[in-house]
């Protein structure tokens, strides 16, 4: 019976340490060889018949150790192609390029990206929101580098940069009671356990109203597709119209909006306004995420900065060094999180509460 082909074979055969090797066929820290040695490596991975612990043989497949996927929801939102971007400012400064995948909130979609992520081995993989399918982006973890944006979570055993959606909430409320609002309202997309931001936010806004006594919090929320989503590249604004005008016909005794983003504000501000009400003189309105158009004078919207061209960058940094961990050690490190601080931007869509 013929001796089976091991590492330390190819490795004698090429001049090289058998950790190399292992990393040039396992495809990790391919670009700190040049092309003729990856080549080489494989070309007598081939020819002298070595197979792994599976019985899988190699083939050259063109490096990809510098290419990362960012997986997001769309890109239609600043406040995803915020984050997208300070990915991108921290990734080309080390030599590395991305790829934007985005799933609609689509579970098979998401599943699919993490297959070709594993498929053509990835030098790691961003989420740029919390995965919906955690299970299955932990098993990729162990095979790749996985960092995701968003809530922390229990069941998520993933390095994250940390946003305090839940805080985020209770700073909206404080600011809005503090203005002498008692009854508010709450306009989000989706409610459900796989959204655990909106879920977060809207937790926060309760708690203030409870801690305040007397103070109301009323919920109008609309479930949204996949289907749709896609088919509808104006859907946050759709939905924030819509749920403001149902606000205002089933809730008259409210006197302050929090949308659940600031995309879903700007639906609620064109319907506040064509009902005849005044911003904030009437009606106040906030949202969260302080993306760029908030800022505008026109719009002027009071919202909650989460800091997202850092997380960004930070998101890359964790990335970088779960890679250099496995260089290093042949293993991924600890679980890291960072977490950023939210802060309320108050503007001039909230107001003091309308004396009637």
């Amino acid at each position: 019976m013929a001796k089976k082909v091991t590492l330390k074979d190819i490795a004698a055969a090429a001049g090289l340490s058998p950790a190399s090797v292992s990393m040039i066929l396992n495809h990790r820290s391919i670009n700190r060889f040049n092309a003729d040695t990856v080549e080489r490596i494989f070309t007598l991975a081939k020819e002298m018949g070595y197979t792994n612990s599976k019985g899988k043989s190699f083939s050259l497949v063109k490096p990809s150790d510098t290419l990362i996927f960012i997986i997001c929801p769309s890109v239609f939102n600043p406040f995803y192609t915020t984050i997208i971007q300070g990915i991108e400012i921290a990734a080309r400064k080390q030599g590395f390029v991305t790829s934007v995948r985005t799933t609609y909130w689509d579970t098979d979609t998401e599943r699919f990206i993490m297959e070709q992520a594993r498929k053509f081995n990835v030098a790691g993989v961003i989420f740029a929101m919390i995965p919906q399918q955690p299970q299955l982006a932990y098993e990729l973890s162990r095979h790749l580098p996985v960092v995701a944006i968003g809530d922390r979570r229990g069941d998520l055993e993933l390095a994250t940069v940390d946003m305090n959606n839940f805080t985020a909430g209770q700073l909206m409320g404080r600011h809005l009671l503090e203005l002498g609002h008692r009854h508010l309202a709450y306009l989000s997309t989706t409610l459900n356990e796989q959204h655990t931001s909106r879920l977060r936010r809207c937790q926060g806004l309760e708690t203030a109203c409870r801690t305040a006594g007397g103070a109301q919090l009323h919920v109008f929320t609309k479930d949204i597709t996949p289907d749709y989503e896609i088919s509808n590249v104006d859907v946050e604004y759709t939905t924030g119209y819509a749920l403001a005008q149902r606000c205002l016909k089933e809730a008259p005794e409210v006197t302050a909006m929090v949308a659940i983003n600031d995309m879903v504000a700007y639906g609620a501000y064109n319907a506040i306004c064509d009902s005849g009400l005044r911003i904030p003189e009437d009606m106040s309105l906030c949202g969260f995420d302080n993306i760029f158009p908030s800022r505008l004078q026109g719009i002027s919207l009071t919202t909650i900065d989460n800091s997202l061209t850092e997380c960004g960058k930070s998101a890359f940094h964790l990335l970088q060094e779960e890679i250099a961990s496995y260089e290093s050690h042949g293993r991924f490190e600890s679980i890291t999180h960072v977490e950023y601080k939210c802060k309320l931007i108050p503007r001039h869509s909230s107001g003091p509460v309308p004396q009637k």
